[in-house]
């Protein structure tokens, strides 16, 4: 498991506790400059009784400009229209990807899991469903072998992702002990960053739904 211990990859992490007999969550340190996030990835690996681990991969953010990883940019709000958000961190899935498939083949693990989506993509190219299996084709012949890579939320939507944690029993979990926010702070965080807006909007859509249900 790919895992930040954001909000996506929580949801994944007890998507595939339940699918699968062991879990290995897998997390990065790649310069970012919320690397509290890391910790917050720990305790939840913990708490779902996970093996957990770290890899320094701080090469990534010194690769190009992003304001993930440069604190003097200023964050873009909205995504540009002729360009990505310069929260892309340019290469972060394929290397995380790349790096967990051969950590993985160590371990005798041929699934991977990850929490990219392409409904709520932020215009990142590295969270495409075209991406996912082109790289899974190039993982299986780099390395001669047949992983899967597994995306639970590729075609869903913030509302149906709190739908499924909540389905799976941990939505308290992701609503307070997970850190999505850009700007480093855990639970609903800031607030206007894009990952928080993204994030509040789908709880409050989701919250809508399921009181139209009753």
């Amino acid at each position: 498991m790919v895992f930040s211990g954001g909000q996506d990859s929580t949801t994944c992490l007890y998507w595939a506790k339940n699918k699968f007999e062991r879990v290995v969550a897998l997390s990065f340190l790649y310069g970012q400059k919320h690397q509290q996030e890391v910790e917050y990835a720990a305790a939840i690996a913990r708490k779902a009784g996970v093996e957990f681990h770290v890899k320094d991969v701080s090469f990534i953010g010194k690769l190009g400009q992003n304001a993930l990883t440069d604190s003097s940019m200023a964050m873009d709000q909205e995504k540009p229209a002729d360009n990505v958000p310069n929260t892309f961190v340019p290469g972060r899935n394929l290397f995380f990807l790349s790096i967990a498939a051969v950590f993985a083949r160590e371990l005798g693990i041929r699934h991977l899991v990850t929490g990219v989506s392409q409904t709520d993509f932020s215009g990142y190219p590295d969270c495409r469903d075209s991406f996912i299996k082109s790289l899974n084709v190039t993982l299986n012949l780099a390395l001669d072998d047949e992983f899967v890579i597994h995306t639970p939320l590729m075609w869903i939507d913030k509302a149906a992702t709190w739908a499924l944690a909540d389905q799976l029993g941990v939505l308290d979990i992701i609503r307070h002990e997970t850190i999505t926010c850009y700007n480093g702070i855990p639970g609903d965080g800031c607030g206007h960053c894009p990952a928080c807006k993204l994030r509040r909007e789908g709880y409050e859509k989701y919250l809508a739904e399921k009181s139209n249900q009753k």
